[in-house]
């Protein structure tokens, strides 16, 4: 497969896992800020997303939702990462199922409504983020049910779990700052709650442990549940597997790929709770980064042209 196919497959997942990891994240932090403002401020989440010189500066909890959707200024705004998906979509066409294509497009046009602003202001934004979330989520339907599985699954697939691994640890490092400035063990309790539901792992965390939030509980959900598609380990394993396949078949290149996988996949699955506690989840959570972005790097140094 030509690098430029592949580097637009890739991409094309990419802005879409972060426009869903958004949207997730704003839709959690609407409601815990209309509880407690203060616990729950808007400015951690401008800052990592938008960059703390961005000019932007607000706690009202609409102008913040709207500046992460519509402003074309912010490049992380769903606006911008859905049409960045959907120009990678539209150069790879013949690549991808014909209603993967419609759906991504389908997305665009209904972003790009000169209405839809408006209603963020007339609605409940927990109805209009959910209508936009739906349509993230059959987008992964339809590339689960139609989309071959050969090359162009498995660089899609690369493109996804990269950007969750990143996402995940990002948003693990920003909601650790907010825990770190409170001892009082209620806001705690309310802050590890809040940082499950942004990644979707509240229900399984009661589920498994069915007690109150407890940091190595977390930690070990969060990092080593083999089976939980948002925990790291998860996420790395599945890289590998398709990284694997495409060097099997040539389509990739190995330079030094496995190596950087299996010393992360080793990172993560050996490094005991009491190691990650005495390094502190801060730099583990910084080692961590620093190896998926190696792993990134290493690939688009060689196959592909740099994105952001």
């Amino acid at each position: 497969m030509l690098s430029r196919v592949a580097n637009n497959l890739i991409w094309m997942n990419r802005y879409m896992e972060r426009g869903y990891s958004v949207l997730n994240l704003l839709k959690v932090n609407y409601s815990a800020h209309q509880d407690s403002p203060d616990l729950f401020p808007w400015t951690p989440i401008i800052n990592n997303y938008c960059g703390s010189d961005s000019g932007f500066s607000s706690e009202n909890s609409i102008e913040c939702i709207n500046h992460m959707i519509f402003n074309l200024d912010n490049q992380n705004s769903i606006i911008n990462l859905v049409t960045r998906s959907r120009e990678n979509a539209r150069s790879v066409q013949e690549h991808i199922p014909r209603e993967l294509w419609l759906g991504i497009n389908s997305y665009y046009l209904y972003l790009t409504k000169p209405e839809l602003p408006n209603k963020l202001y007339q609605e409940d934004p927990v109805v209009f983020l959910d209508r936009l979330l739906n349509h993230q989520l059959l987008y992964y339907g339809k590339i689960d049910i139609t989309q071959e599985r050969g090359s162009a699954y498995y660089f899609m697939d690369i493109g996804k779990f990269l950007e969750r691994v990143i996402q995940i640890s990002d948003l693990a490092s920003m909601k650790l700052k907010e825990i770190a400035k409170t001892s009082d063990a209620l806001e705690r309790s309310f802050l590890w709650k809040n940082f499950l539901l942004s990644i979707g792992a509240y229900q399984l965390y009661l589920k498994k442990y069915k007690s109150t939030f407890q940091e190595d509980f977390i930690i070990k959900l969060i990092f080593q549940e083999q089976l939980f598609p948002k925990s790291l380990y998860y996420c790395v394993n599945k890289l590998s597997r398709h990284i694997n396949q495409l060097i099997q078949t040539n389509e990739l290149v190995n330079n030094d790929l496995e190596f950087l996988l299996g010393k992360l996949q080793s990172t993560i699955q050996y490094t005991t709770i009491e190691s990650i506690n005495e390094q502190g989840l801060t730099n583990f959570i910084a080692s961590i980064k620093n190896d998926i972005t190696n792993i990134s790097l290493s690939i688009n140094n060689v196959y592909f042209s740099n994105q952001s």
